[in-house]
């Protein structure tokens, strides 16, 4: 048998400001012989995500930073190559936290298994993997929509937004996003059924929120923050809800970001702000996903994924999370489909 070459990215040094290529070490190593109990997974699909960023950021987080010299982490799709496991198959499809790497080598209690069906394998990354399912609760359990309200969403366009803003049509909102280009807001309005978007680079977010949301703001999906966030709280209402699942316009930052000025309207308004992680969600995977398969279905969900090609690529693509210059779900194909 021909020797398996493990390509990897190992974190080289922390980021300042945006993420560089140097911050990163391009290294080769043969794979090992498998353990008793152990799967190898060849990564086909390495999800890019803006919590990659926090992940290189010494600092409290919900998971401990990656080390410097460790494999960059990473969410992948693979296919088993062997196996020492009775639980895995040579051929299995499976989804983990294999990292930046060509394969990886597990113990399987991290792996889930993607059944096999008319499916891509990328709607696994996206739609019915952690993207979905962050939507899903974030929305639902945090933000407690119901008919009739306004739900407004930052990062509209992106992975997450999009998902949003249709649940937040399906069950009977008010749904206004804000995105970056002209062509993504005529997406979210004409192909996702949002009833209005704005142009955060163009337009006069404040002003364009009091027109698109006559009767306040209930609730607020937050994927940005900054002068985003504080032009969404000087129109929430009473009780309104803010959920905060991401903050990626302070991700780069090299200095300390400053709260929202409009924090008092937090008070005045007696709204409820709540950050939320979707690995507290886990256990209730299963309950979104058979949800969302019936919305699918039906064709009231749509989503897109943006994949470019070669594990090489990884350190440059994952800026365009930051620069509005991907279109989706922003992938990385590392090696072909089974």
């Amino acid at each position: 048998m021909t020797e398996r070459i493990n390509r990897q990215w190992r974190l080289a040094s922390r980021p300042d400001g945006l993420i560089k290529e140097t911050d990163f070490q391009w290294s080769e190593e043969p794979v090992r012989a498998l353990h008793d109990g152990e799967v190898l997974v060849r990564n086909i699909y390495l999800s890019l995500d803006p919590a990659n960023r926090g992940w290189v950021r010494k600092g409290p987080s919900y998971v401990e930073p990656v080390e410097i010299g460790e494999v960059m982490r990473g969410l992948t799709l693979g296919v088993v190559e062997a196996t020492r496991n009775e639980g895995f198959t040579v051929g299995d499809i499976v989804a983990g936290a294999i990292g930046w790497q060509d394969y990886g080598i597990s113990d399987g209690a991290d792996l889930r298994l993607i059944p096999k069906g008319p499916l891509p394998l990328t709607a696994h990354l996206s739609l019915f993997g952690m993207v979905g399912l962050t939507a899903y609760f974030g929305l639902l359990d945090v933000g407690k929509p119901e008919a009739g309200e306004t739900l407004v969403v930052s990062g509209a366009a992106g992975a997450v937004g999009s998902i949003v803003g249709q649940i937040g049509k399906i069950v009977g909102c008010r749904v206004v996003g804000i995105a970056g280009t002209d062509a993504k807001c005529v997406w979210l309005t004409e192909e996702l059924g949002f009833d209005a978007a704005i142009n955060y680079k163009t337009e006069s977010v404040v002003r364009q929120l009091h027109r698109h949301c006559p009767d306040g703001i209930d609730v607020v999906f937050e994927n940005v923050g900054g002068e985003i966030l504080d032009a969404e709280l000087t129109w929430i209402n009473q009780r309104a809800r803010i959920v905060i699942c991401g903050l990626i316009s302070g991700y780069n930052s090299t200095e300390p970001v400053p709260g929202p000025y409009a924090f008092p309207m937090i008070l005045i308004q007696r709204a409820r702000v709540e950050g939320f992680i979707v690995i507290d969600y886990m256990d209730r995977a299963g309950e979104a996903i058979q949800q969302m398969s019936q919305w699918y279905a039906e064709g009231r969900l749509k989503y897109k994924v943006d994949v470019y090609p070669g594990l090489e690529t990884a350190p440059r693509n994952i800026n365009r999370l930051f620069d509005g210059s991907h279109d989706g779900k922003l992938i990385i194909k590392v090696s072909d489909e089974p």
